[in-house]
């Protein structure tokens, strides 16, 4: 079995949640946010230590958590950067030399599930990245901003080959480290991203619908129902 450093992401200010709290301390039913993610990483056997990326703000509040809760694994929490590929770029950094394979999630994805991740963990380890996506079920048009705040349709995007993209996402240890050193790092929105611009071939495993990520009000709302069926199906 590899060795499998996992990378979760909440140093986000997260201001479009318009809350008090910070994001991944917000409680859906009686836990934080981010303790879900934790606490389904920390029993996934093929994760061996957890990196926390944090920011200044929600640093020590997310310190008193994980020991509040018992999660284990941790190995560090780390301060991100200013953007998104800042924050994955300083876990990285803290990762040991043991690593042979990292996985990436986001805190605000409280919903992560025990076969997501090993599917996504097995494929990685056959192609040397793998990322976790559900097909898009919306229609998709392309819009030209217009004035007055009406927009124009230009087309209609054939959704068939369309996949709406989630983490967990899983590189192999150099691969990802020698991504993250390629150029245009600051403008990617996902770890995938660099893979693909080193022509590498990128995996893609079958994630699941209730794996949201809790951005706004309103998928707070949503969050809150998820937690209560996957608590009555229990």
């Amino acid at each position: 079995m590899r060795y499998v450093t996992a990378i979760l992401l909440a140093a986000g200010k997260g201001l479009r949640l318009r809350s008090r709290i910070a994001k991944p301390l917000v409680r859906i039913g009686k836990r934080p946010i981010i303790i879900y993610s934790l606490k389904a990483l920390a029993k996934a056997p093929e994760v061996k230590e957890i990196i926390i990326v944090v920011n200044r703000r929600n640093s020590g509040q997310i310190y008193k958590q994980v020991r509040r809760f018992g999660v284990k694994k941790v190995k560090d929490i780390v301060l991100g950067g200013e953007r998104r590929s800042d924050s994955v770029a300083n876990g990285l950094k803290a990762i040991g030399s043991a690593t042979e394979m990292v996985l990436i999630h986001d805190g605000a994805r409280p919903f992560i599930d025990r076969k997501t991740l090993s599917s996504v963990i097995k494929a990685a380890e056959k192609s040397g990245a793998a990322i976790a996506g559900v097909p898009v079920k919306a229609t998709i048009k392309k819009v030209a901003r217009g004035s007055c705040e009406v927009n124009t349709v230009k087309e209609t995007i054939d959704r068939g080959s369309l996949w709406e993209i989630q983490t967990p996402q899983v590189f192999k240890k150099e691969l990802i480290l020698r991504a993250h050193k390629g150029p245009g790092r600051s403008l990617a929105t996902d770890d995938s991203m660099l893979v693909e611009r080193l022509g590498k071939r990128v995996s893609v495993v079958m994630g699941r619908y209730d794996n949201i990520k809790i951005t706004t009000p309103e998928d707070l709302i949503l969050a809150k129902a998820i937690s209560k069926e996957l608590c009555r199906k229990r």
